[in-house]
């Protein structure tokens, strides 16, 4: 099944035990996992080597610490998000369109990798000098970025586009994070990511307001 473009199949249900396979991302899945039902407070390396079934040094051995772990799972976070704004755009030229669907695909992200984006944007338990992070944050913003150089030249040659960019960044993950005010996106997730989507579609139309040359 897909929704704004890519697929929802939840990764919030990782393996109970690990087995064979990539053991670093089966410990990103469950920390993600950990995350999203007991939130940073409730995290600990032990914790996660538990549900993935392995030793609990593996984490450490893995990540180094806990802010290491974290800021793999936030990497990987901006991983789904670029990958998820790049196929919500393809082909698609006009503008205002390319900034809906970006706005959707974010929310698509949020529901489908709650963990992950709950730390994509949190300094004091993510290592943001972490050189990966750093690389993966960028090209989801060049994302963004590239969809505003086109919105500029449609509506306004004097247009800040890194000022545009961290508003409309700002403004979807607000929606995002007051999603609370629409019930549990587990429990409600059509009527959740309906909401929001219009909601999404409602910002876009007054940020393009907003964007317009002034005469």
């Amino acid at each position: 099944m897909t929704r704004w473009g890519i697929a929802t199949t939840s990764s919030a249900n990782p393996a109970r035990s690990y087995h064979h396979g990539d053991l670093r991302q089966a410990l990103i899945d469950s920390a993600a996992q950990l995350v999203h039902e007991k939130g940073p407070a409730g995290f600990s390396l032990r914790e996660v080597a538990r549900r993935a079934g392995v030793s609990h040094a593996a984490p450490a051995h893995h990540f180094g610490s806990t802010k290491g772990l974290l800021t793999a799972v936030a990497s990987a976070g901006f991983e789904h998000l670029t990958e998820a704004m790049r196929a919500a755009v393809v082909g698609v030229e006009d503008p205002a369109e390319r900034l809906r669907r970006l706005g959707r695909a974010y929310v698509g992200v949020s529901i489908r990798f709650p963990g992950h984006v709950a730390l994509m944007f949190r300094s004091d338990i993510v290592d943001h000098d972490d050189e990966f992070f750093a690389a993966c944050g960028l090209e989801a913003y060049a994302e963004l970025d590239q969809t505003l150089e086109m919105v500029r030249e449609a509506y306004n040659p004097d247009l800040d586009v890194q000022l545009a960019g961290k508003f409309v960044w700002a403004s979807v993950q607000g929606l995002v994070d007051l999603s609370a005010d629409f019930g549990p996106l587990d429990e409600k997730r059509e009527v959740a990511t309906h909401d929001l989507g219009a909601l999404i579609d409602g910002f876009v139309v007054l940020m393009l307001d907003g964007f317009r040359q002034r005469t």
